[in-house]
């Protein structure tokens, strides 16, 4: 009986190497197929557009406040600017992060297999992402603003020990929050061009990484109480993503006091809204893979997405 168990397990993980296999070929090809190079496919020497937003104000984290309603038009676009910029640079802050994780994800591992090969490839598009939403934020004349000191630290000791579950979950979910915001903003043709050529770009290629991750999630098999330190884990790391999108700073570019704008903010029902429709998706990926359960919902509505 036991022999009969040892090859039912044997044949569940052939099974996995078969599919990952599969996965990493098909996601090599498109790669080969459709990659980009920012430096060359992003009109870096354009102006920016008077009177365009830079992204949609119904995904601003102020819309709907006394706050918002203070503000004149220009206002308001510099405001979407800022905020823009601050989210470009978490995702640099994130993709470095990402990289790191996956170098480590791929040094234990056969560099001959086209899993650890797209590994490989991701980092270089990652490479290529940080550089393009840096040259972004530089066009904007805007800060590179960052997710903040503590969440930084955190990052550095993130990076350093994370999990399989952490590294692809917390790919999942970062990703995936940023596709759905630059999903909308490559098709609303009343915002800023260059940030739509941006949002295109990072939307096309992440598609890849998401998949990659995504599969990668759906094949692990978590026990009970290795499931409870996961989900706290992945807690932590969403409500830190989550709550560091937009540094307070940016509120100081339109004249609001960073603390006054971040309360507005946390208590806006409207960006409380926007975020969680944004991470609706990946929050049901997270809960199929086993990584949202009681151990981390409260983080999670505490980050307000659900």
């Amino acid at each position: 009986m036991a022999t009969t168990a040892r090859k039912a397990t044997a044949a569940v993980l052939e099974e996995r190497d078969v599919q990952r296999r599969r996965t990493a070929e098909r996601l090599l090809a498109s790669s080969a197929k459709l990659s980009f190079d920012p430096l060359k496919d992003v009109d870096w020497d354009s102006r920016p557009v008077p009177g365009a937003y830079y992204i949609a104000p119904q995904r601003i984290s102020l819309y709907g406040t006394d706050l918002w309603e203070r503000l004149s038009e220009e206002q308001r676009i510099e405001l979407s600017k800022h905020e823009v910029a601050a989210v470009a640079s978490v995702g640099i802050w994130f993709e470095e992060i990402l990289m790191q994780m996956l170098l480590r994800h791929a040094f234990d591992r056969d560099p001959t297999t086209a899993h650890v090969q797209y590994a490989l490839t991701e980092i270089a598009d990652e490479c290529r992402h940080s550089v393009m939403f840096a040259r972004m934020i530089a066009w904007m004349g805007a800060p590179a603003y960052g997710p903040g000191r503590l969440a930084h630290e955190l990052g550095r000791v993130f990076k350093a020990i994370s999990t399989h579950s952490q590294t692809f979950g917390g790919t999942m979910y970062v990703e995936e929050i940023l596709d759905a915001f630059q999903r909308e903003m490559m098709a609303d043709e009343s915002l800023q061009p260059l940030s739509r050529q941006v949002a295109r770009i990072h939307v096309i290629e992440e598609s890849r990484h998401i998949t990659y991750a995504r599969e990668e999630l759906v094949r692990q098999d978590l026990g009970p109480v290795r499931r409870r330190v996961e989900q706290l884990l992945m807690g932590i790391v969403i409500h830190v993503a989550t709550t560091h999108l937009i540094n307070p700073r940016v509120y100081a570019a339109v004249g609001i006091d960073p603390k006054e704008g971040r309360r507005a903010a946390k208590r806006n029902p409207n960006w409380r809204a926007a975020k969680t429709e944004m991470a609706a998706k990946v929050v049901g990926v997270l809960d199929r893979a086993g990584l949202v359960g009681r151990t981390n919902r409260w983080l999670l509505r505490g980050a307000g997405i659900v």
